[in-house]
């Protein structure tokens, strides 16, 4: 079923594609939170716009990816913007919703005692109220780094210019399902994602080593 000799002829095209993947995917979170955090920033201070820019997320999620690329495809052609626009849009419904339910997790209590403190809101938000939400956000962000290392799979279907691991995907089926290939792009496209929500999982605990402490406690 494995085709040693095929995998050891193309190890720098499958280090070449991994890489491809990586940036496509990376890209595209780091836009998409970008925009995630502007907006939900946005919207846990003007409640009234929540629901709409969550909605707006949510339906924009609903869009199938294929047909995304195809409509897409007629405005910026077969480039890297194609295959990126997407991967940020299906990021928004997930780092949204998890920025804002941070903010929103914060205590009350806590929020009275940095305005006793003298905080500006400028000043509470960036010292009380994010550091506080960053389990949410981070949580966030895992979810959609591992659904975009998924979905980039995907755009091998625009271009094999810039299609990461999802290239040998494609091109192994349309050799015939030619298992070898297809496992080539599957494989490791499943070990990044697994690799990513470790990273994640141990970024987490590094930044709120209170709630490890908390954690000990309880079980103690």
């Amino acid at each position: 079923m494995i085709d040693w000799g095929w995998l050891a002829g193309h190890l720098d095209a499958i280090a070449y594609r991994t890489a491809q993947h990586v940036y496509l995917a990376a890209l595209g979170v780091a836009i998409g939170f970008a925009i995630s955090f502007v907006l939900a920033l946005v919207a846990a201070r003007h409640r009234a716009l929540y629901p709409p820019i969550s909605a707006l997320a949510g339906i924009l999620y609903t869009i199938p990816s294929l047909a995304l690329f195809a409509a897409l495809i007629s405005i910026t052609g077969f480039s890297v913007v194609t295959a990126e626009v997407p991967l940020v849009l299906y990021t928004l419904v997930i780092l949204v919703r998890n920025i804002v339910a941070g903010l929103d997790g914060v205590p009350a209590e806590v929020l009275e005692a940095a305005d006793g403190m003298g905080h500006t809101r400028r000043q509470r938000l960036w010292r009380v109220e994010l550091p506080l939400a960053v389990p949410l956000i981070v949580a966030g962000l895992r979810l959609a780094t591992v659904s975009t290392i998924g979905l980039v799979t995907i755009t091998g279907t625009i271009s094999d210019a810039f299609g990461g691991l999802g290239y040998f995907i494609l091109d192994g089926y349309n050799r015939g399902n030619f298992l070898t290939e297809m496992y080539a792009g599957a494989f490791p496209s499943i070990l990044l994602a697994l690799g990513a929500d470790l990273l994640f999982v141990r970024a987490q605990r590094r930044v709120t080593p209170w709630a490890n402490a908390r954690t000990v406690e309880a079980t103690s």
